[in-house]
């Protein structure tokens, strides 16, 4: 009878009702995928999330960050739509900004920005712009008067580096020479100390995060000409917006209209996601472990430890705006080519 019940017992642990009992993510490692240079903000906030997102995975699964940064995180994100496997176990952060390549129909996109499995946003960040102090370019209307543009340093076209300098010339007349290729924010910050070049726009949240932003800000090294978003960072009292700016010089609805979906990106300024296809099952227990991490007591102390600023979206809320921007009228798109134009 022992030996009947013994052997019963063996045939169900093989049993595929009895596997599937078993979490997915049980003794898997998942692989998070990041565009940039290690131990920049996008590298801090998905080794920060991974971290603890999978704490909250049922299976707790292992996990590694891998840094494939270039073409201004389109090579991560072409990666991830056509090489990594939609089994839930690569994840990616980049750029928020890599739906306007789509858009303006550069080739070296190879995804569909809309079609990515969307876990969820870690933060939100309205867009800047810093210019070495010790230039003769103290607000945008100097910009505007000189005679010769400022050169700013940017990754790519589809960087907020490219874009804000590029809507400012669309909206204001205010003209920047921006020099392309850099291989992330930090060379460029580099080259600036170097005077390569003496401006770069980029996140707000970056600029009051980390070095060498604090030490600028003791010694007076830069100043910030404009400021995005609907209101005026409360640490940046004095600094314009750029919706202001438009005011000011009265720039036509036509350009607000592409202001407003160029800058998009800042609503879900850090997006994680992975390959199209991953089953639905999956993707919503990353959802879920996604929000669970996002309001985590000892992720939110880390977080705070490592200056990273957090300001949740879920997935779902992603996918339906990620949607509603890909979803853009002929003459805004061609506004938009016409912009990005190198």
């Amino acid at each position: 009878m022992k030996r009947i019940i013994l052997a019963i017992s063996l045939l169900l642990i093989g049993s595929p009702a009895v596997q599937a009992q078993a979490p997915f993510y049980q003794g898997k490692t998942i692989t998070f995928i990041t565009g940039s240079l290690a131990g920049e903000l996008f590298d801090l906030y998905a080794r920060t999330v991974g971290e603890f997102l999978v704490k909250h995975i049922p299976g707790n699964p292992n996990i590694i960050v891998q840094n494939m940064p270039g073409a201004g995180h389109i090579i991560a994100a072409n990666y991830v739509y056509n090489i990594a496997k939609p089994d839930g176990l690569t994840l990616a952060g980049t750029l928020s900004t890599l739906y306007i390549d789509q858009l303006v129909g550069q080739p070296e996109v190879k995804y569909d920005w809309a079609k990515f499995s969307w876990i969820g946003n870690a933060g939100k960040s309205p867009q800047m712009m810093y210019m070495r102090a010790d230039t003769p370019y103290k607000t945008i209307e100097d910009v505007r008067n000189a005679k010769e543009p400022p050169k700013c340093g940017s990754t790519g076209i589809s960087n907020s580096a490219y874009v804000v300098p590029k809507l400012l010339e669309e909206t204001v007349g205010a003209k920047f020479n921006v020099v392309l290729g850099y291989q992330g924010g930090s060379a460029i910050d580099l080259a600036v100390e170097r005077g390569e070049v003496v401006c770069r726009a980029f996140s707000t949240e970056a600029y009051f995060s980390r070095e060498p932003f604090h030490t600028w800000r003791k010694k007076g090294f830069a100043r910030v000409l404009v400021q995005g978003g609907k209101n005026r960072d409360e640490r940046l009292p004095d600094v314009p917006t750029i919706n202001e700016v438009m005011d000011k010089y009265n720039a036509p609805e036509s350009g607000r209209r592409l202001v407003t979906v160029m800058l998009a990106a800042g609503e879900f300024f850090r997006p994680h996601y992975g390959p199209p296809g991953i089953p639905p099952e999956r993707v919503k227990i990353l959802r879920e472990a996604y929000m669970k991490t996002m309001k985590d007591p000892e992720f939110l102390a880390e977080a705070k430890k490592r200056k990273l600023e957090i300001a949740p979206t879920s997935g779902e809320e992603m996918d339906a705006l990620i949607k509603e921007v890909m979803s853009q009228p002929p003459e805004t798109i061609e506004r938009m080519k016409k912009l990005l134009q190198k």
